[in-house]
């Protein structure tokens, strides 16, 4: 089978998309298919990848995104396809790139769409007043486009399945379970992070305004004047950098940027005491899950997705969720913090937990989706 995935938002410092995309590509491969993905970039090149054949296009970078970019002509796009022949389109972008996925249909390509973020979500960060008619509209459009609509959680299915949209599907992401364990725990990195603290924050993610990361600093300040020795690290880059380096003057704070190199991320998670996801709209985020595959429990927003897999009404939950204001996330680190200090057994349930996520899994319901038989109908086919 030939897959193309065309993603908008991809680069060289960008976070979910990319591991996404590498992760479905290797994946995709690893079960004997073709995988091309076509992203942004300063011109036109293609190169041979471990998760597949990597098209850049010319692209227009968005002001005030810290670097992000869309691709600048889809009719670019249409001619690329024609020439990649796919049986199956994947597109990760519900705005510049649907028309797109409307064009391929009506030449019998499967097609399907991720819902990576949330539209009412973000409507409610950008604008005082209320879109929903639009929303609504621009759903419904987007589910005519493509046969499928792919939401991560029940979040992000929401305010699709409020308009009864019957080619919605759930496929939750995965983490990486070699890559992100708690065997990456390291009491020297601990040791060298903490600067005399006692109490290892981190916060990993892109510092964008949706994300809320200046939270996790209201946070860290609240727990100081509280007489917690805490220190906040924070792993990413963004458009906010510079005035979150700013707010943070004069307080236990380390920014350490953008890390490419993925074993370094889990090393700091797997050493952390807690990890912060404060992003009052995540519909996944995949930096709070690879935390618990690295033993560390999250605290997250209660409005986002992350709660659903922090496994709250259990008798041993892995985490927390807080309401949107420093108070609240303070007292929900405390409470994880006193967790971590009755049950050393935290974070190998917070790795059990995030065991229930692993990309083969996601890798098959995908591949379902487009169409791939079975193992066991493969080989029954063979021997007749």
């Amino acid at each position: 089978m030939r897959i193309v995935h065309v993603a908008n938002f991809y680069g060289p410092k960008s976070g979910g998309i990319r591991t996404t995309l590498h992760e479905l590509g290797a994946g995709y491969i690893a079960r004997g298919h073709e995988f091309t993905y076509i992203v942004p970039g300063n011109g036109f090149y293609c190169e041979e990848t471990a998760d597949g054949r990597k098209i850049t296009v010319p692209s227009i970078e968005l002001p005030f995104s810290g670097g992000y970019r869309i691709i600048r002509n889809n009719g670019g796009i249409k001619r690329l396809l024609i020439t990649l022949k796919p049986d199956v389109l994947e597109v990760s972008d519900r705005f510049t790139l649907s028309g797109v996925g409307k064009w391929a249909g009506a030449r019998r390509i499967k097609t399907v769409v991720f819902s990576h973020e949330t539209l009412v979500g973000l409507a409610r960060q950008y604008f005082p007043f209320p879109l929903t008619p639009i929303i609504d509209w621009h759903n419904k459009r987007l589910a005519k486009r493509f046969n499928y609509v792919i939401a991560t959680t029940a979040f992000a299915a929401r305010e699709f399945e409020k308009l009864e949209i019957d080619n919605l599907v759930r496929v939750p992401l995965g983490v990486n379970l070699e890559v992100f364990s708690p065997k990456k725990r390291d009491e020297e990195l601990r040791v060298e992070l903490l600067k005399g603290s006692e109490v290892l924050l981190v916060h990993c993610g892109r510092l964008s305004r949706e994300k809320n990361p200046a939270r996790s600093i209201e946070t860290l300040q609240l727990l100081l004047d509280r007489g917690i020795k805490a220190r906040l690290i924070y792993v990413g880059i963004g458009p906010l950098f510079r005035k979150l380096r700013e707010k943070a003057k004069d307080l236990p704070v380390t920014f350490l940027g953008y890390i490419a190199d993925r074993d370094r991320v889990s090393e700091i998670l797997a050493s952390a005491d807690v990890s912060l996801a404060p992003g009052p709209i995540e519909t996944f985020c995949l930096a709070a899950l690879e935390s618990l595959a690295s033993g560390t429990p999250v605290v997250a927003s209660n409005t986002s997705a992350v709660g659903e897999y922090l496994l709250l009404g259990a008798m041993q939950p892995v985490g927390a969720v807080a309401h949107n204001n420093p108070q609240s996330f303070a007292d929900a680190v405390e409470a994880v913090i006193e967790m971590r200090k009755r049950d050393r057994n935290l974070p190998s349930l917070c790795q059990q937990q995030a065991e229930n996520f692993p990309w083969s899994s996601t890798i098959s319901l995908m591949l379902t989706l487009h169409g791939e038989l079975p193992q066991r109908f493969k080989r029954s086919l063979r021997a007749a």
